[in-house]
């Protein structure tokens, strides 16, 4: 059977985020936009010599505005700079509110000097609310005036877009002579496409946008296409690749996917463990199905199972909610042959009883590995996902009053 690891053995760092790779700089200032006060306005920018870019989308077919304009941005694989608001997410926001975002790159344009289509924007926050442009126009200065190299400037835009989130999500990874950093914001309605995040990545290795996009499309699918944290799909979800080229090493195209991934990989685990209100930490392996589609559906179907989730924030092992899952996808199995195991110990076997649910200790550790065996094949497929708690119902039962 093959691994069913899709993430690369590669040291990664959180020590630094955005500005890890050489030729960026970058801010975050508190602008005005959260009510609640704290950074909300970051800015990253590729100072080059190269400029090629990706990005990844949200599918949600009812898209903020940022999305739109991003996505035009993107198609001709170039973009100089990201700027990224909290505080509010500019979606459902009507013609006003795409002019809001076309008016935001014009502002960065003008102060870098480039133009507005050089431009990518990201917001977050609140759906349905137009975004204060006299606190964007009061902040783009500011956040320009702050523009910095080094770890603590990439910190600073990564506390500047965070919105739920607890902590500051970086990460990165040092390759041979050429180095891929990024940042992430997200804590809730974490599902794919992407989950709600806005992400930035970068590289300073020598690399055309095609090569980027194929990259980062390969490591969004295994990595924030399987963050799952509560089955909920965001307007805005964005992930950003910009390549500098300053190290001036063309590194080779699995060595930098494989940099990338890992990179990836870190930023969806952060997203996990910061989601809202979440007290433990699931990977849903399913191994043995037909195709890898099918292992992701069932991995996924039980990161969705409310009952599941509810049953690991209470300690309890209960692998009949996981079989009850499994039982309503398409996969391909027989359902007397399912084998079930929770953190080493296999509790169901061939769709029976296994081994005592009383050798699974949930409240000893954070961390809750299920695998489920469907004995159909030699796919496999992983989901992150969370626990369901009280914690999560308060937060987003509040969260827009």
């Amino acid at each position: 059977m093959t691994s069913h690891n899709p993430v690369p053995d590669v040291p990664v760092s959180t020590d630094a985020g955005v500005c890890a790779a050489a030729g960026f700089t970058a801010a975050g200032v508190e602008a005005g936009f959260k009510k609640s006060g704290g950074k909300d306005l970051a800015l990253v920018v590729n100072n080059g010599p190269d400029y090629a870019a990706a990005a990844q989308f949200t599918s949600n077919r009812v898209a903020a505005a940022p999305v739109h304009w991003s996505r035009e941005v993107i198609r001709q694989g170039t973009a100089r700079a990201v700027i990224l608001n909290s505080g509010g997410a500019n979606a459902c926001t009507g013609p006003q509110g795409f002019q809001n975002t076309h008016a935001t790159a014009e502002l960065v344009g003008e102060q870098l000097g480039i133009g507005a289509g050089d431009v990518l924007v990201c917001s977050t926050g609140l759906i349905g609310e137009q975004l204060p442009m006299d606190v964007m126009r009061g902040g783009v200065p500011r956040v320009m005036t702050d523009l910095a190299q080094g770890q603590d400037a990439g910190l600073s835009a990564a506390q500047a877009i965070m919105t739920t989130d607890t902590v500051p999500k970086q990460a990165c990874v040092s390759g041979d002579g050429w180095t891929v950093g990024g940042m992430a914001k997200g804590a809730g309605m974490l599902a794919p496409g992407l989950a709600t995040m806005l992400v930035v990545i970068t590289t300073d290795a020598v690399l055309p946008a095609d090569a980027l996009s194929a990259a980062l499309a390969e490591a969004c699918r295994v990595t924030f296409n399987r963050a799952d944290s509560d089955g909920c799909m965001s307007t805005n979800d964005t992930v950003t690749l910009m390549a500098s080229g300053a190290s001036q090493r063309t590194p080779d195209q699995g060595e930098f996917t494989r940099a990338l991934t890992a990179v990836c990989h870190s930023l969806a685990q952060q997203l996990i463990t910061d989601a809202e209100g979440a007290s433990h930490d699931i990977a849903i392996t399913t191994v043995g199905a037909a195709t890898e589609t099918e292992a992701e559906d069932v991995s996924r179907t039980v990161a969705r199972s409310n009952l599941f989730k509810t049953a690991v924030f209470g300690n309890d092992p209960n692998w009949g909610r996981v079989l009850s899952a499994v039982g309503t996808t398409e996969a391909q199995f027989d359902p007397d042959r399912i084998d079930v195991t929770i953190n080493g110990v296999t509790v169901c076997r061939n769709g029976a009883i296994g081994d005592p649910r009383e050798g699974v200790d949930l409240a000893a550790s954070r961390a809750v590995d299920v695998t489920i065996d469907l004995k159909a094949g030699d796919a496999s497929a992983t989901v992150w996902t969370n626990d369901l708690t009280h914690d999560y119902v308060e937060e987003n039962s509040a969260y827009s009053s």
